[in-house]
């Protein structure tokens, strides 16, 4: 057998100058920085490698369930799969709940109907579920949820549970009510409801009871250090108001849940979980509560919306798996994937069928519960966890030092943050700079999404209605502009088509015309791919035979000077609009002589389909 230590002996170790110069070598002296530095939307500098002196002053020495738990609050990676039921019908929810018991999950989310809510409803909705075996979440009307905690404790004391051993969670967040809905509170009502709600929760001492729904935030767009340093605020906020109160600081910091949404940004989304439970445990340990168990964060994870699409839907699948592996490697409590119809009408037993088999197989299959933190010691991840740490550190202080989340609610700036975050985003979608398969890049040509939506329901899913008062949080999927544009397209009966007229450089006239179908496809036009011609006169013959309204130039740029204008004047005063794929050097020559459209990577996509629309839709 080989010696494995002489191995390594036998080559010298090579450090990062060097590895960098062979790089710049192999890049042609292309500059180092500009082609390979990643710039994140966070607001840092990604490097294309790291290695072990990258992890200088990053504590990397602690194990899971250690204080301040970056690696994880418990021994083991096991997580609790949950799905959310509508309670409305309180029987039917039942016979749901027991029915998907049997199928895989852990943890049930029922959405209570507040004019329903009594003793014979909740055991109507229990009946037959075994509390002590799973855990049971509970979301209602804030008025109603002090009401609720009774109504439970007497049903499981009723039942012979032993209450100081039943998990779950009662989502009780006035803060978040005033976001989503824009409801009108003052700090006084905050503070007295979240206070009597931990009082009356000290009958299910077990139970969370108050919830921190930084998944409003998810939804609405946030990068990952917003959303982390909006919801240590908004929990920082609920701490004060309950130590306040006169509870304990372990009271108080075991009462509160954090709900977390999970976006498409894999390694980024895993050193988010990683540096939540870091700082929430360095907070608490600063109010010298009498166990470091009061630090840990208890996170609930659940797949983002704002990347949802309804063209390409099962696409959602992709987005919604890779978003449970971020958080299932991270260490999550509980997790809830949303099935990948949500975007266009209520899921139904196949769509929510497949949202829960998506985490059955990464436990099941791939055992993502048997390591616990598989990322600690990657240099990447663990300056990723770092580097997001410090940015919602500062987040945080920015909040704090202009006084607290409830002000920062109450004045319109969360929102108004929110609001420019989502912009900035529907801008980076409309450019390309952030891509959302078969949205905004290789669509499905031929898809037609009309007739499959059955409501447009807010992309939050919180079936909430705006009242008069504060500012609420954008309601919006990055989606939902390139949607309403190939809608458009598709209601309005007229489908117009868009002929490549490809010639010259076959390299170039090849890949302009995939990017060309690429384009016009994603206003749902229908698009007419070509070998090639020997001619210009010959394409345009071809491209009204086949009845184009669109005809696109694609060829190299060399080649545009002397092609461009012979197409153009070959169509002449025809119905057709010339484009030209590219934006080659003679572009202002050839604008002089009238040619006005052009496609290329610097273009917005969405702002010039909107264009071509109302040339050939709206006119």
């Amino acid at each position: 057998m080989a010696n494995k230590e002489k191995l390594f002996t036998d080559f010298p170790p090579v450090s990062t100058s060097e590895w960098k110069e062979k790089v710049i070598t192999d890049l042609k002296g292309a500059d180092f920085d500009k082609k390979l530095v990643w710039r994140t939307k966070e607001g840092f500098n990604v490097q294309p490698m790291y290695r072990s002196e990258n992890l200088e002053g990053i504590n990397v020495e602690t194990l899971p369930n250690e204080f301040p738990f970056v690696r994880g609050t418990k021994a083991d990676n096991v997580w609790l799969v949950r799905q959310d039921i509508d309670a409305k019908d309180a029987k039917a929810a039942n016979a749901k709940a027991r029915d998907i018991l049997n199928k895989g999950v852990d943890s049930l989310g029922f959405k209570i109907d507040k004019q329903q809510l009594d003793k014979a409803y909740i055991a109507t909705l229990l009946d037959g579920i075994h509390a002590d075996c799973i855990e049971l979440n509970f979301d209602v009307c804030g008025g109603k949820a002090v009401e609720l905690v009774g109504l439970l404790a007497d049903y499981f004391a009723e039942k012979g549970y032993d209450l100081n051993s039943l998990r779950g969670s009662i989502n009780l967040d006035p803060m978040n009510a005033m976001l989503r809905r824009g409801k009108k509170l003052s700090a006084e009502q905050v503070a007295g409801k979240v206070a009597q709600m931990v009082e009356a929760g000290k009958r299910l001492p077990a139970y969370k009871v108050v919830c921190v729904n930084a998944v409003s935030l998810n939804n609405a767009g946030a990068s990952c250090s917003q959303e982390l340093g909006y919801a240590l605020a908004w929990g920082a906020q609920y701490l004060d108001m309950l130590t306040d109160a006169g509870l304990s600081v372990d009271e108080a910091a075991k009462a509160i849940k954090f709900n977390f949404g999970v976006g498409g940004n894999y390694f980024m989304e895993i050193a988010k979980f990683r540096a939540a439970r870091m700082l929430w445990a360095m907070m608490v340990k600063a109010y010298e509560p009498k166990c470091d168990c009061a630090a840990k964060m208890h996170i609930h994870a659940e797949t983002s919306l704002f990347n949802k699409t309804v063209f390409d839907a099962h696409v959602n699948l992709l987005r919604t798996e890779t978003e449970a592996m971020s958080a299932a490697i991270a260490g999550v409590d509980s997790l809830t994937v949303r099935p990948f119809d949500v975007t266009y009408k209520p899921s139904d037993d196949f769509s929510e069928r497949i949202a829960r088999n998506q985490q059955l197989l990464l436990k099941e299959e791939s055992h993502f519960d048997k390591v616990t933190d598989p990322a600690a010691g990657s240099y990447y991840i663990e300056n990723l966890t770092a580097n997001i740490a410090d940015l919602a550190w500062k987040h945080l202080l920015d909040i704090e030092e202009n006084g607290g989340f409830f002000a920062a609610v109450e004045s319109g700036r969360v929102q108004a943050d929110m609001k420019a975050t989502a912009e900035a985003r529907l801008k980076a979608v409309s450019t390309r700079r952030e891509v959302l398969l078969g949205t905004n890049q290789y669509p499905n040509f031929n898809e037609v999404a009309g007739d499959k939506i059955v409501e447009s329901a807010c992309c939050c899913q919180c079936g909430c209605t705006a009242e008069a008062g504060l500012d609420t949080l954008p309601h919006v999927r990055a989606a939902q502009e390139f949607e309403a544009l190939r809608l458009e397209t598709e209601r309005s009966g007229r489908r117009p088509k868009a002929f490549m007229l490809t010639i010259g450089n076959l390299a170039m006239r090849l890949a302009r015309a995939q990017f060309s179908c690429n384009f016009f496809a994603c206003a749902g036009y229908e698009v007419i791919d070509n070998l090639g011609f020997e001619t210009v006169e010959d394409g345009v013959a071809a491209a009204r035979k086949a009845g184009a309204d669109i005809i696109v130039l694609c060829s190299s740029d060399d080649e545009y000077a002397e092609l461009a204008p012979a197409a153009y004047k070959t169509i002449g005063d025809g119905k057709e609009i010339f484009v030209v794929a590219g934006a080659p050097a003679c572009m202002e020559d050839l604008q002089k002589l009238g040619i006005e459209h052009f496609i290329h990577v610097r273009v917005n996509v969405l702002e010039t389909l909107k264009a071509f629309n109302n040339l050939l839709i709206n006119k």
